[in-house]
């Protein structure tokens, strides 16, 4: 006997593939054990029992009165002797006895194997064969799938994460937080979105932009009281989970082989049913219990009609009729099959039940051989495509990233990283997280915080906790912000930075913040940046005093203006761009520092002569050459500070001298050859900067500047300095490295505040001693070679080197 289990081979599949096999695979996979079992019988018996057995026939003789004499001979040997007639002494009654053949047992064997060869029909000698072949096409069909190369390996994958995904706990835990909800707060989350959705088919058919803000749940924050529910392990699974399935998801409905796999092999089978109903239907009555044979073995055996009995006809008879029941059976549930595949649209798969049964109302619909696994998958166990959806929603992905980040920023460790930033605050820098920690909100000492590279961060109502907070910076981040949270920073913002490379990162929420007194916008804009929409809000920043943008904008934006009538500072940093439209600048009338820097500018700008406001100008890294216009600052009486440098100027013109209110000049890093003296008629200055220019000689009238506390002249061509220079007994900053100078007079002892002197790069040879009477000189403070250093007395440099 053969057992069944010698053709698993042919059906088997890893047992975890059960899940994509629908009622119908299961339920054919039975009846082709079935139909395998009634093969595998029909041939054991074919082996184990004799096929058929033959006796010689009798031919009468009334039937064959014209044949030949040879035959009435063959027919008269075989015709038995009359009875002997009854007498005395044998009775009436006598034995019956059978026909003699004289055939041994080999004669019948042989003709036993000859007539099964020659007189049975095809279809009942091989009727268990054909069975079993049947079944075992069919039963590849049904599994080809699961064996093909381009199928087999998007199955594994399959399976595998959909496995992974049903048991994570991170899954129970999602399912849990949504089945928890109150009934109530379903019902208005409902009503929230049908709100929403009247909203956006209004008559204009726009959404404000505020609404995305109050649509976003208050329950982002990850609860802390079940944050111990996954630990760190569990949550980075998870978390690879969801990296998982979504490259799988990109390679999986890119095509469709799957469904056409599936597809195909149940068309066959369909086909191959037809095939097989059709002939076995037409085959079946050949089935014969008894066959007459005819062949021509007179030679050998001495007859040639033979009655032959097929021993198994009965039986196969019965079986075959099973059969056609089983096949019928397979056929009509194939049938179906095609129905199910092609009346519904499998290659589509919507998650509209699970967003409705659990709340995640952001889980894709899927397509292509993904969204077929899915259907499959559904005939199954439709818990499987629940559990496995969470791990297709953004949102459940960011409250896993929120869960871990919580786990691993805990408020000891971000208090680790405090530090005090250049505004004097106290500053958290966060940089490159996958989100915003919940902690954070703990640390309620904190005045700044700084995000940077930190992809959807979520600004939740916890931060109301910070009441200490006024500053934040976000470089490079994708904020949203909970309506709660808004109204916080509304009332408590003081400075807002936010830099960025794509428009889409500049928070719109950011024009509504009433009490901002500092913004600082880096990023590219448009060059028509008057058109752009993001800037046209800023008359709602009542209290904004502080404008900076380091961008590319070819002139002014209008919005500033809407601004001017508080505004105090206004930086451009162009980065090179040609600014040419300054004529909004005549409005901010109020404006006290203005920067223009790198704005390609070649004049200084009428413009800024109707600032008399203006106290401070800063004209960095532009085109300057010539300067003529200075003259026009003696009408802004409030200017103290002017920087000029990084530019192009040849020389400073006379004019110079009328700027009597200035205090701090830098023509640093310019083309200047000579110093006029009417420069030191500006007798406030107390802040001169000359470095890296081409002076070669320092006017006498610079003792005139009895303010002077910081001088350079750093990297010139100056030979020697004149001792009215000594005279500006204020100046504590003296910079003079990097000339041609050759001797340090002696006088310097008369500047008793100095305490910082860089002669570095001359070609002294020595020091004064008098240097030792600039007691508040040190040697950290002194800027010069060590050989240099050493000539000078044992007791100045001790004195030095005393703290």
């Amino acid at each position: 006997m053969i057992p069944v289990t010698e053709f698993r081979q042919f059906s088997e599949q890893q047992p975890a593939f059960r899940v994509l096999k629908p009622w119908w695979d299961v339920f054919t996979d039975y009846l082709s054990v079935a139909m395998l079992m009634i093969g595998v019988f029909g041939c054991t018996l074919q082996v184990m029992q004799d096929k058929i057995i033959c006796l010689p026939k009798r031919v009468q003789p009334s039937q064959n009165h014209s044949s030949v004499s040879n035959v009435s001979q063959a027919v008269a040997s075989t015709t038995p002797l009359p009875p002997p007639k009854p007498s005395a002494t044998n009775p009436a009654t006598v034995e019956m006895k059978g026909l003699k053949t004289d055939l041994d047992l080999q004669q019948y064997s042989f003709i036993n194997q000859i007539c099964y060869e020659r007189a049975l029909h095809w279809y009942a000698k091989y009727f268990p064969y054909l069975v079993l072949i049947h079944t075992l096409v069919f039963m590849l069909c049904s599994n080809f799938w699961f064996k093909f190369p381009g199928s087999s390996s998007k199955i594994e994958h399959f399976i595998s994460i959909l496995g992974k995904c049903f048991d994570s706990p991170w899954t129970t835990r999602a399912l849990s937080e949504v089945s928890g909800e109150d009934s109530e707060e379903k019902d208005n989350r409902k009503n929230n979105m049908s709100r929403s959705n009247t909203i956006q088919s209004g008559p204009e058919g726009s959404l404000v932009n505020s609404q995305s803000l109050k649509s976003i749940p208050e329950k982002f924050v990850v609860d802390k009281s079940t944050a111990g529910a996954l630990d760190k392990k569990e949550g980075e699974q998870a978390k690879a989970l969801f990296e998982k399935v979504k490259k799988f998801r990109l390679h999986v409905e890119e095509g469709d082989i799957l469904y056409a796999m599936y597809v195909r092999q149940t068309v066959l089978k369909v086909i191959k049913f037809l095939i097989i109903i059709a002939y076995n239907s037409a085959l079946v009555s050949k089935v014969q219990f008894t066959v007459d044979c005819n062949v021509d073995i007179q030679d050998m055996t001495g007859y040639k009609n033979f009655s032959c009995n097929h021993t198994m006809a009965h039986l196969f008879s019965k079986l075959s009729f099973c059969y056609l029941c089983f096949v019928s059976i397979y056929g009509l549930t194939c049938l179906y099959t095609l129905y199910w595949l092609f009346y519904r649209s499998l290659r589509e798969y919507s998650f509209e039940y699970v967003r409705q049964e659990t709340g995640i109302d952001d889980i894709p619909d899927v397509k292509n051989d993904f969204a077929f696994m899915l259907h499959m998958i559904d005939q199954y166990d439709p818990l499987y495509s629940k559990r496995f959806a969470v791990f297709l929603s953004e949102v459940s992905e960011n409250k896993l990233k929120q869960l871990n980040l919580n786990n691993e920023w805990t408020p000891d460790k971000l208090r680790q990283k405090l530090q005090t930033n250049a505004h004097n605050r106290l500053e958290l820098p966060l940089i490159m997280l996958s989100g915003l920690p919940d902690t954070v909100f703990e640390i309620t000492e904190l005045q700044s915080l700084k995000l940077e590279i930190i992809k959807n961060v979520m600004i939740p109502a916890t931060i109301a906790q910070l009441d200490n907070l006024q500053e934040l910076s976000l470089h490079q981040c994708s904020v949203k912000i909970h309506s709660a949270a808004l109204s916080f920073l509304k009332e408590n913002l003081k400075v807002l930075s936010v830099k960025f490379d794509d428009m889409r990162e500049l928070p719109l929420w950011m024009y509504g913040l009433r009490n901002l007194e500092e913004l600082y916008l880096v990023g590219s804009l448009s060059h028509d940046i008057s058109k752009n929409v993001t800037l046209e809000s800023l008359r709602d920043l009542k209290s904004l005093k502080i404008l900076s943008i380091k961008s590319n904008v070819s002139k002014i934006p209008q919005a500033v203006v809407d601004v001017s009538s508080h505004l105090q500072k206004m930086c451009v940093h162009n980065d090179g761009t040609k600014l040419v439209m300054l004529n909004n600048l005549k409005k901010m009338v109020n404006l006290t520092e203005l920067e223009l820097v790198h704005c390609d500018l070649e004049r200084i700008p009428h413009a800024v002569f109707s600032l008399l406001s203006l106290q401070e100008l800063d004209l960095k890294e532009n085109n300057l050459k010539s300067i003529e216009e200075i003259v026009s600052f003696q009408h802004l009486r409030k200017l103290t500070v002017l920087k000029l440098w990084h530019n192009s100027i040849t020389y400073i013109p006379e004019h110079i001298k009328k700027l009597t209110s200035l205090e701090r000049l830098s023509f640093s890093h310019n083309k200047i050859e000579v110093l006029p003296s009417h420069l030191f008629l500006c007798n406030k200055i107390r802040y001169l900067d000359l470095s890296y220019n081409d002076i070669r000689f320092i006017p006498p009238e610079i003792g005139v500047l009895q303010s002077l506390q910081y001088f350079s002249i750093t990297c010139n061509k100056v030979e020697s300095l004149p001792d009215e220079l000594y005279f500006c007994k204020k100046l504590k900053t003296l910079k003079i490295g990097k000339n041609s100078l050759s001797v340090l007079s002696p006088k310097i002892g008369n500047l008793l505040f100095l305490s910082y002197l860089d002669v570095k790069g001359n070609h002294f040879e020595l020091l004064p001693p008098e240097l030792g009477d600039c007691r508040a000189l040190k040697r950290a403070g002194l800027v010069v070679e060590d050989a240099l250093f050493e000539t000078l007395p044992s007791d100045v440099r001790e004195q030095m080197k005393t703290e």
